[in-house]
């Protein structure tokens, strides 16, 4: 493989409103040959990595990040959400084969990649809702692989952890591939729309418009 051989990387935009979601799709690589693509910091927690998946994940997140925003470090708040200094808002995800990054510059995304995995189809009666359970198609491999993938995207955003997905996150389809999404937040809840929609095999999940209080 030669390095920069654009046959190992294929870059998309999908626009929706004000937010950009870019994807960057990959064969397998080597991952050493990129390691131009990241900062000092980032090439010392690149060597912490053992595992070669992860590895090719973290430089293809840089490869994707470097193309948008040029050679600037990506940060990580204390909940792990990721930040880049005075560019706005992103978030990032990855999932076989792709990694992506969301960006706003009007208020926190989240982002989030998922296979199409029949295994969500055992999985859901821990993360639906007696409400989801009789609404939606239990026995659909694509609608429980959307619902979980929004989900994801509404924990990115929720700015805390511990959140039971069954009873504090839920989502609804309203209408093509728009979904109202709302987070119980102690007595609050908070709703906002997400966009899911299908690149190949891959759900796209991430909220379209910023968090407000019902």
């Amino acid at each position: 493989m030669q390095k920069g051989n654009s046959v190992h990387f294929k870059q998309e935009t999908h626009s929706i409103e004000t937010v950009n979601i870019h994807l960057l799709h990959y064969e397998a690589f080597d991952p050493n040959e990129y390691l131009d693509h990241l900062t000092e910091q980032e090439t010392e927690r690149y060597f912490t990595f053992s595992h070669s998946k992860r590895k090719m994940e973290f430089v293809a997140t840089r490869i994707l990040r470097h193309r948008i925003f040029g050679f600037t470090h990506i940060h990580y708040t204390a909940l792990g959400a990721p930040y880049i200094e005075d560019e706005g808002f992103i978030s990032i995800s990855h999932a076989k084969g792709v990694v992506g990054i969301a960006f706003s510059k009007d208020f926190p995304v989240g982002l989030d990649l998922e296979k199409i995995d029949e295994r969500l189809l055992k999985l859901s009666a821990k993360f639906l809702s007696d409400e989801e359970t009789a609404s939606l198609d239990t026995t659909s491999t694509l609608e429980m692989t959307k619902v979980w993938s929004g989900k994801e995207a509404l924990y990115k955003i929720a700015g805390r952890k511990g959140i039971l997905f069954s009873k504090e996150l839920h989502v609804s389809p309203i209408e093509n591939n728009r979904w109202k999404g709302r987070i119980q937040s102690g007595d609050k809840i908070l709703h906002t729309e997400i966009s899911i929609f299908t690149v190949d095999d891959v759900v796209v999940s991430v909220n379209i418009n910023p968090l407000q209080e019902e």
